[in-house]
């Protein structure tokens, strides 16, 4: 199933990531090596092009890279995110002063890069669904400070976005349950305590446990953690189409094919984000 489309971010939104990377990566006196070798004034023409193949995510961090850099550079994107592209490809298009391509020229494509592997990634994942109802999800397990942009890759990708953040929706984790004394006892405090807006998970790892949240209710979803393949099936049928289903833990690229036969609602893959590997962009002048 492919999610509608989303907006790109606002720059109100990318610019103080971008502005962090510049100024870490300028340091306390900027890019000596470019001053000290490229004449004053020399222009050029430079194109971002794929090492290999994959789907575009990040362009608009990495146009605005360049953008803080130089205003007047002219920056022409090919391949926009979510976009497929093959090895070779030319994803971007610049021109302008050559010491300021050449100075936002790694964040540009650190951004790009990382983003582009999360959407490829997610894609891969994605294409093991195909045929049934499941869809892939991103957990928490980010980068910190940079969880906006790779949740959105992830969309890019063809992917869904769990929770964002604590506040967006009570999921009810294994720790909660042992320090609140139990399922019964948390799920009647969800129903006695949460707004009637607030959407409700809860993590089980045993059949056992599902029955309990079923029969007690209170929750609108199920985690069902590290549970396999068979058992996985079993509570499919437990559920009976009561409660959304999210399978997670151990979700390799090679499983997640059988596990969307189960039957299950979504399946979540903490490596999306935290084990993603960067795609091989390059800038060629």
């Amino acid at each position: 199933m492919t999610p509608p489309p989303y907006p790109p971010l606002p720059d109100l939104i990318l610019e103080p990531l971008v502005r962090a990377a510049l100024f870490e990566d300028l340091g306390s006196h900027g890019d000596i090596t470019t001053c000290t070798v490229i004449p004053a004034g020399t222009r050029t023409r430079g194109a971002i092009r794929a090492r290999e193949g994959g789907t575009a995510s990040g362009m608009g961090l990495a146009a605005l890279a360049f953008r803080l850099i130089d205003p007047d550079l002219r920056l022409e994107v090919l391949i926009p995110d979510g976009t497929p592209f093959a090895p070779g490809d030319t994803l971007a298009r610049i021109e302008g002063c050559a010491a300021a391509i050449l100075s936002a020229e790694r964040v540009a494509l650190n951004f790009a890069g990382r983003l582009s592997g999360i959407a490829t990634l997610t894609a891969a994942f994605v294409a093991e669904t195909r045929g049934t109802a499941t869809r892939v999800t991103c957990t928490r397990k980010t980068t910190p400070g940079l969880r906006l942009v790779e949740k959105q890759a992830v969309l890019h990708g063809g992917g869904f976005n769990h929770r964002v953040s604590l506040s967006d929706a009570i999921l009810i984790k294994d720790n909660h349950i042992a320090a609140g004394g139990g399922i019964r006892p948390v799920l009647q405090a969800v129903k006695a305590r949460a707004s009637h807006m607030m959407r409700v998970e809860i993590e089980v790892d045993r059949l056992d446990q599902l029955a309990e949240v079923l029969e007690e209710g209170g929750a609108h979803v199920v985690l069902l953690d590290n549970m396999d393949t068979e058992t996985l099936r079993q509570a499919v049928a437990m559920a009976g189409g009561r409660v959304v289903l999210e399978a997670s833990g151990n979700m390799r690229l090679a499983r997640i094919a059988e596990v969307a036969a189960t039957g299950v609602d979504y399946i979540s893959v903490g490596a999306l984000t935290h084990s993603v590997p960067v795609l091989d962009l390059g800038m060629d002048f």
